[in-house]
């Protein structure tokens, strides 16, 4: 598990489920777009909590993680064996979001690093074996928050599945073994506040999947950093 912090990166695909892009009033991007997160944003099962910096409107956004196998670099999008082929397993994942940062860097055409990378603001479950998730273009993910489901949809419902993603990532920058990519979230992102508890998961035929289990707390930051107007 530590080793998922051993990433040289992570990638993160935006706006890639229709209804989610419409409940935040974004545009329909006619290819993938993606952003990074810092690897040491992760925070692992039994790490502790969410911490929420003062001043942030905290969202959360549940998420298919890939965790790659092997280098990848100029993919073919339409290569779909060789996509999975480039992954060695998979997790669930929570990417945090500082909702009202990255509000102002859109209007300002600021980047979003700030309002994606702070200390716990992605929270991974254990990894997933490939032989789990058959297909991962039919698995349901779920968030609930405070055990009030939140997000529940199928990744069928992808705009762009996983073989676009990595070739249009890859013929940007070279995906590394050990890399991990977000490929974008469902409708129903929402705040969360100090107190609330997350509980996210993965049914694959209806069936859950005990190691993407992710049960994680949210806590108010007692660090220096306090959000102000850039």
């Amino acid at each position: 598990m530590a080793s998922l912090k051993k990433a040289t990166k992570v990638v993160c695909i935006g706006r890639n489920y229709a209804d989610h892009i419409t409940e935040l009033n974004s545009a329909k991007p006619k290819q993938p777009f993606f952003f990074l997160k810092p690897p040491s944003s992760i925070i692992l099962p039994g790490e502790g909590a969410v911490i929420r910096p003062r001043g942030v409107d905290l969202h959360y956004e549940v998420e298919l993680a890939l965790i790659l196998g092997k280098r990848v670099r100029d993919h073919d999008a339409s290569d779909l064996k060789g996509a999975l082929d480039a992954i060695a397993s998979y997790a669930l994942s929570i990417d945090m979001t500082a909702r009202n940062v990255q509000n102002e860097a859109k209007k300002k055409g600021l980047p979003w690093d700030i309002a994606k990378g702070f200390d716990t603001f992605l929270p991974m479950s254990k990894l997933i074996e490939k032989s789990r998730i058959q297909d991962p273009h039919n698995i349901e993910l779920y968030l609930k928050v405070n055990d009030e489901v939140r997000q529940n949809d199928s990744t069928n419902l992808m705009l762009f599945q996983i073989p676009r993603i990595l070739s249009d990532i890859s013929k940007v920058m070279t995906l590394e073994a050990g890399d991990i990519v977000l490929t974008g979230t469902p409708k129903g992102v929402g705040p969360v506040v100090p107190g609330d508890v997350m509980r996210a998961g993965i049914r694959v035929d209806g069936k859950e999947i005990e190691e993407a289990k992710i049960e994680i707390a949210v806590e108010e930051s007692t660090r220096s950093y306090e959000y102000a107007e850039t």
